[in-house]
């Protein structure tokens, strides 16, 4: 069978198609056909030798944590699906429910867990979650990573009421997930980007209020503007150091700052006084439980909420993804199909 697989020196371009050994699934495991991939930023950084590695990796990484595939086989001890059942990917192949402990974030798929890019793949029973008949392949392979953190964030994390105010970072999508919840459960919703064109599509899936944040740098401005100079409840933070100060700006007093990326940057000094003066909350997330991952499929069927797929790629074709990943093209999610 084949495998995506990178090694050192790292880089996307050095990402290949391997043939290697056909794996078997062992006591509580399950041997899944993959059939969708989709891109995260994790896996872009993954990709570029500019994530962490494990011993698992033995210097090889097979990336990937986001994937839809059928059952194909499963190994002793597997109750909770049988051959033919449509899965996804958990991020955490070990996290069931409860608090995040260190055991549960050490099972991530990519690293230190070889990850879903391959045609077959074996996990962990307790690592895949059937999902509704109503989402295309396509789409399930977007739910892991992308989603799951934006539903923790706006429902397991954060204490919101209908009409209150979130504030979503980029076109990205966390963000496009976290407007489309957001607007199901009834909140007010401010969305930024850099292109006219991204907004107007943000516009058309329902947001309140759109900003520039080229033509309007003090972007935080703009979001007490439309809250009455109250402003946000809430604000998906991914920027990272380009953005931070802009969203503590921007949050109201009492309100929360959900920090799940860096994609503007990591280093930037850190002011407290306007944390402090705001008397707001930062949390650091990252994605969640099997347990939150079916909370929120069951919401998703019930509003009928469809991921927005902008790209599709073969799978084999993964370096030109992460090309259109790293140019900004996307506006949602990018797939590969097997």
């Amino acid at each position: 069978m084949r495998a995506l697989q990178v090694a050192e020196p790292w880089g996307v371009d050095r990402l290949e198609v391997v043939e290697v050994e056909a794996p078997t699934p062992g006591h509580g495991e399950v041997l899944v056909r993959m059939r969708a991939l989709s891109l995260n930023y994790r896996d872009l950084l993954m990709v570029g030798g500019m994530y962490s590695r494990g011993s698992a990796t033995a210097g090889t990484v097979t990336p990937f944590s986001d994937g839809c595939g059928i059952v194909e086989a499963v190994g002793p001890g597997v109750t909770r699906v049988k051959p033919g059942d449509r899965v996804s990917t958990l991020f955490f192949q070990n996290w069931n429910a409860g608090p995040a402990r260190l055991e549960n974030l050490m099972s991530s798929l990519g690293h230190p867990i070889p990850g879903a890019g391959r045609e077959l793949a074996t996990f962990s029973q307790e690592g895949v979650s059937k999902v509704p008949d109503f989402l295309t392949d396509h789409e399930v392979a977007t739910l892991p990573c992308a989603a799951l953190t934006a539903w923790r964030g706006l429902f397991e994390d954060a204490r919101l009421e209908p009409g209150d105010t979130v504030v979503l970072q980029g076109t990205g999508g966390v963000s496009i997930f976290g407007l489309q919840f957001a607007k199901a459960a009834g909140y007010r919703t401010v969305i930024t980007s850099s292109s006219d064109e991204k907004l107007r599509r943000a516009k058309a899936l329902g947001a309140d209020h759109v900003v520039n944040y080229k033509t309007t740098p003090d972007w935080a401005k703009a979001v007490r503007e439309a809250t009455g100079g109250v402003g946000a409840d809430f604000v998906m933070e991914v920027g990272g150091a380009g953005t931070i100060q802009q969203s503590l700006r921007a949050v109201r007093i009492g309100g929360h700052i959900a920090i799940i990326g860096v994609v503007a940057g990591a280093a930037e000094g850190f002011n407290p006084a306007v944390l402090i003066g705001n008397n707001a909350r930062l949390q650091g997330l990252s994605v969640g439980s099997r347990a939150m991952f079916e909370a929120m499929c069951k919401a998703m069927e019930l509003h009928q909420i469809r991921p927005v797929v902008d790209k599709v790629f073969p799978w084999t074709e993964a370096r030109a993804a992460f090309q259109a990943m790293q140019g900004g093209e996307h506006f949602g999610k990018i797939v590969l199909a097997f």
